[in-house]
């Protein structure tokens, strides 16, 4: 064979070896994603460090790394599996100091019961290198989940706050009850009242004027770890505050219930601690639930309720004609579950057609939460403010493509079917 033959035979041979020795690496590495290894450093390029994983290289990216910390080669690290994809140059393994996962795979190392399976990490929120929430539950009874990970004198949890450069940890027990829960996650702070939105998935938190700075912690953290950890948006007030806001409220509805029925301020009062809190519930309850009030008889509710009633329609007709000034088509004003203030908020927003409509995103219409930078951020939906949630939209998005001939309402229907099979199978699984 010739020179050249024979190096070009070399650099195939030298080719396949690499492809086989990157194969290798992929291999040995897509397993063990969620998992945290030992690993030496090598060099440090641009604030990202480069491990030596044996074989092969990882990267630990500058945000990936405890604020403080820094390293020199040859150090000794532990770290983190966060991802392992295939590129070009071979796969890259992405590691991780700050993933809310590292601290809960180092519990599992440190507490014998988490490995077990006796104690749950059912969520962890961090503010990496400062400090952080984990909530636990123990499916033993004779075993405390918060006393377990704290370990004799603290020697367990310590272990952990070493590897985190000093992290401050607390550790919270787990409660199915979202407000119970959340009261623990304030901790240290004391909490008065809590008042749940399940619809917004928002959460009130009242504290005593004391407890205020304790609850918001340094800089918001505290709030900020415990909304992590609980999927809540939280808003925190004092009792003062709080008497404030609800006297306002009480003092609004009122005022709506005086001009639009024309009653005295007395009668409004009344209603408003029945309980009414807008028209539509005065014109459209059961004649019964008026009736309870004091003062009131037969025929003041059926008159209470054709006055509502005429203020309602007189509000839907001026609605309807504001938004076709503004253009809407027939084909949205005739689609079924808008009402003619979610048609003129469609108009504004320049939704005027059933294709407009049918083009839109869920979170568009209903709004939704975004995590930007950790810190959750809000969307307003143009339909929020009329109480139209996600689920609410999704369906009336689907139907107005299933109108439009869009989506096949067979298929969808198969992929309905199918989806309950897997999770019925899924179910059948974890029994």
């Amino acid at each position: 064979m010739g020179r050249i033959a024979a190096q070009s035979a070399k650099q195939v041979i030298l080719q396949k070896v690499r492809e086989a020795e990157r194969d290798k690496q992929f291999e040995e590495f897509k397993d063990r994603i969620g998992s945290i290894i030992n690993c030496q450093v090598k060099r440090e390029e641009y604030g990202n460090v480069i491990v030596d994983m044996n074989p092969g290289e990882g990267v630990l990216r500058r945000n990936e790394k405890i604020g403080r910390e820094s390293y020199r080669p040859n150090d000794r690290i532990r770290v983190y599996i966060k991802d392992v994809r295939r590129e070009q140059r071979g796969p890259q393994i992405f590691l991780s100091r700050t993933a809310p996962e590292f601290m809960a795979e180092l519990f599992k190392m440190e507490v014998p019961e988490i490995y077990d399976g006796i104690i749950e990490i059912k969520a962890v929120a961090r503010d990496p290198g400062s400090r952080a929430k984990i909530a636990v539950i123990s499916y033993d009874n004779s075993i405390d989940p918060v006393g377990a990970c704290v370990g004799m004198r603290g020697s367990r949890v310590q272990a952990v706050v070493n590897e985190l450069q000093g992290e401050k940890i607390d550790i919270i027990p787990w409660n199915d009850d979202q407000p119970t829960f959340l009261v623990n996650a304030l901790q240290p702070a004391e909490v008065s009242k809590v008042v749940l939105d399940e619809e917004a998935g928002k959460i009130e938190v009242v504290v005593p004027e004391e407890q205020l700075s304790l609850a918001i912690g340094r800089r918001g953290q505290n709030v900020r770890l415990a909304s992590q950890l609980t999927g809540l948006d939280i808003d925190i007030m004092t009792e003062e505050e709080e008497s404030k806001r609800r006297q306002a409220e009480f003092e609004l509805r009122t005022k709506l219930f005086m001009d639009n029925l024309d009653l005295d301020e007395f009668f409004a009062q009344l209603l408003v601690s029945e309980g009414f809190t807008n028209l539509e519930e005065v014109a459209y309850v059961e004649l019964d639930e008026l009736l309870v009030i004091d003062g009131v008889d037969e025929g003041t509710a059926q008159e209470l309720q054709a006055r509502a009633r005429d203020v309602i329609e007189a509000a839907n007709k001026a609605a309807l004609e504001a938004a076709r000034a503004l253009g809407v088509e027939d084909s949205l004003v005739e689609f079924e579950g808008l009402t003619p203030q979610m048609l003129e908020a469609l108009a504004k927003d320049d939704v005027k057609t059933l294709e407009d409509f049918a083009t839109c995103a869920d979170w568009e219409l209903a709004g939704g939460w975004t995590t930007v930078k950790g810190e959750r951020v809000k969307d307003d939906g143009v339909l929020e403010v009329h109480g139209i949630d996600l689920a609410e939209a999704q369906n009336m998005i689907m139907t107005a493509r299933v109108l439009l001939g869009w989506v096949d309402p067979t298929e969808l229907k198969a992929e309905g079917e199918d989806v309950d099979g897997e999770d019925a199978a899924a179910e059948e699984d974890e029994a």
